[in-house]
């Protein structure tokens, strides 16, 4: 029995020990990878999108281009479009591109940027070379699944059903999230790309959400920060040889 209560104390205190590794070291780090405390704490377009969102990661990223270079890789963004430049496996059928599509229209206010056949997030802000946000609630999950019963959409594939799935299960009901892009100059020659998502979650929570939510944020950092790191290789490498233009990636 003694043995048992020394087991039991050695187990809570390396719990305790690792609940306190993660929230003061690890968490951080994920949340604000790659920026410095100015760029993580201030104001970016897109804020107001999602009021009072209580959840915000800001992750950064410096590319050896100017933002003119860096904003069409932004415009062609999305599954059945260019992709999304992270782990293609996960979240594409087939590919991600890797040049400017000239058949892919760049996005504009309103339109939906697929992150499966039946639908995606909605385009909040378009400021040319600049800013991108885009926007996604319980309510317009919901009408894309509608439409998607309906028989409108054809059916997800296999690896992005089973992601959808695991978020689904990982996030309370009620939600409303903003996910922005911004390019900021350094220079003539270089660009600041900061990536900002904020979430605020309206109730809903399931007794396992306040377990399963720091597992998802840290799914959506891992898949984030390959995107940003897949962006600057494909700036920088488009930079280095001559411009020219493809057919659209699935």
């Amino acid at each position: 029995m003694r043995k048992l209560r020394n087991l039991t104390a050695v187990l809570v205190g390396a719990v305790a020990v690792a609940g306190s590794a993660y929230w003061f070291a690890v968490r951080p780090w994920w949340q604000d990878w790659g920026t410095d405390p100015a760029e993580a704490n201030r104001p970016l377009p897109g804020d107001d999108v999602v009021p009072g969102a209580p959840v915000g990661d800001t992750r950064a990223i410096t590319i050896a281009a100017p933002p003119s270079a860096v904003w069409p890789w932004l415009m062609q963004m999305g599954f059945g479009r260019a992709g999304w430049y992270s782990y293609d496996m996960i979240d594409m059928k087939g590919a991600s591109a890797d040049r400017i599509q000239a058949d892919i229209p760049p996005l504009a206010v309103g339109d939906i940027v697929p992150t499966h056949p039946g639908g995606g997030f909605e385009v909040k802000v378009v400021e040319p070379e600049h800013a991108l946000v885009l926007y996604i609630d319980t309510a317009l999950v919901r009408s894309q699944a509608d439409a998607a019963r309906a028989g409108a959409t054809e059916a997800s594939p296999a690896n992005i059903a089973a992601t959808g799935a695991l978020m689904g299960a990982a996030q309370p009901t009620e939600f409303a999230a903003s996910w922005a892009f911004v390019l900021e100059p350094l220079g003539d020659e270089a660009t600041r790309l900061i990536e900002r998502f904020r979430v605020r979650f309206d109730g809903g929570d399931q007794p396992w959400t306040k377990f399963t939510l720091p597992f998802m944020g840290f799914g959506v950092f891992v898949m984030v920060r390959r995107q940003l790191l897949g962006i600057k290789e494909r700036v920088e490498r488009s930079q280095a040889r001559p411009h020219s233009r493809s057919g659209s990636a699935a």
